[in-house]
């Protein structure tokens, strides 16, 4: 009975680009594979059109355009990180379309990538979503590896 006006803490979490899902723990660097950042999932990408994963304002946005921050409405924080050591590429291979605290909607375009100059440099372009702040979180669900279309859900996260 007194649940019964609390507020959903689930959140459901899509995919940023149309792709093959994988376990974070796959992924080929250390940083994200152990999670040493923060909990997640990663997609293997088959076209370079980036969407927010989740609702929030844009917080954090790298020089190199390599990755981007969401801040969600409970505070919590999320990268976006485009691709591995792409940071090398000082942002070539990306247009970004957001600015610093603007606000964003699961699915709206957040990026475009050029997948061929990350190939063509001998980096992966696996695109990998972390909540860096895990402290605010209950339980992150497991991911089901598969092929999946950008704002496809991937993941539900539950607040504390």
């Amino acid at each position: 009975m007194f649940g019964l006006f609390k507020r959903n803490s689930k959140l459901k979490v899509v995919s940023p680009v149309k792709g093959d899902l994988i376990q974070l723990t796959d992924v080929n660097d250390d940083v994200f594979s152990t999670k040493m950042l923060g909990d997640g999932f990663a997609v293997e990408p088959f076209d370079g059109t980036i969407v927010a994963p989740l609702s929030g304002k844009i917080t954090t946005l790298f020089p190199t355009k390599h990755a981007l921050g969401i801040t969600t409405d409970k505070g919590l924080e999320v990268l976006i990180h485009m691709g591995i050591d792409t940071v090398e590429l000082k942002g070539t291979p990306f247009d970004v379309f957001v600015k610093m605290n603007q606000e964003v909607k699961a699915g709206d375009k957040l990026a475009q990538i050029n997948l061929d100059k990350i190939k063509q440099a001998g980096l992966a372009d696996t695109i990998i979503v972390v909540y860096t702040n895990m402290d605010l979180l209950k339980s992150v669900s497991a991911v089901d590896p598969r092929p999946l279309s950008a704002g496809d859900v991937v993941q539900e996260i539950e607040y504390k």
